[in-house]
């Protein structure tokens, strides 16, 4: 099962539109996976239009409209393991040992907010992903966002996808 992981696309406060290579992963994805701060609910239509299976959060930049249509924590059993997707999960310092708190019963736990891209793993196995943002790089070199794969109770393959200055 192939995955899209993004968060904080921000449109239309931090870019017009979605990059054209997130857009071309949509077909390609069987779920995508959105952390929240999508801002306004025609990004939202958009992913739910061209995406097989959505999930997503809703973030702090996300007004009523789009918190009456999405939660603030999602769970998914996808490939044999359990996921969780939040929008926001506190200072770096402390990240591992507070998430695995929250969440002791996932597996994988996808978050936004940062804008900063993070693959660890907590201990007690818990594995944590923030795709950063496809639109507002913030203090980071490029955009990005992430694709992986998950099957037979693995997650593999996961890539951060560096997008070309906009």
């Amino acid at each position: 099962m192939r995955l899209l992981i993004t968060s904080d696309t921000h449109v239309p406060l931090r870019a017009k539109r979605l990059p054209d290579r997130l857009l071309a992963e949509l077909p390609r994805a069987d779920v995508v996976l959105h952390a929240g701060d999508w801002v306004d609910e025609a990004t939202l239509d958009l992913l739910e239009s061209r995406s097989r299976r959505l999930i997503g959060v809703y973030g702090n930049n996300d007004g009523p409209g789009l918190r009456a249509r999405l939660p603030e924590v999602a769970h998914a059993d996808l490939g044999g393991l359990r996921f969780g997707v939040v929008h926001e999960t506190g200072p770096a310092q402390g990240r591992e040992a507070r998430c695995a708190a929250r969440f002791p019963d996932l597996d994988v736990l996808v978050f936004g907010h940062s804008h900063i891209p993070w693959d660890t793993t907590a201990p007690g196995g818990l594995r944590l992903l923030n795709p950063g943002s496809p639109t507002d790089r913030r203090r980071q070199p490029h955009c990005t966002y992430l694709t992986a794969t998950v099957g037979d109770g693995a997650l593999t393959e996961v890539t951060l996808h560096r997008l070309p200055p906009r």
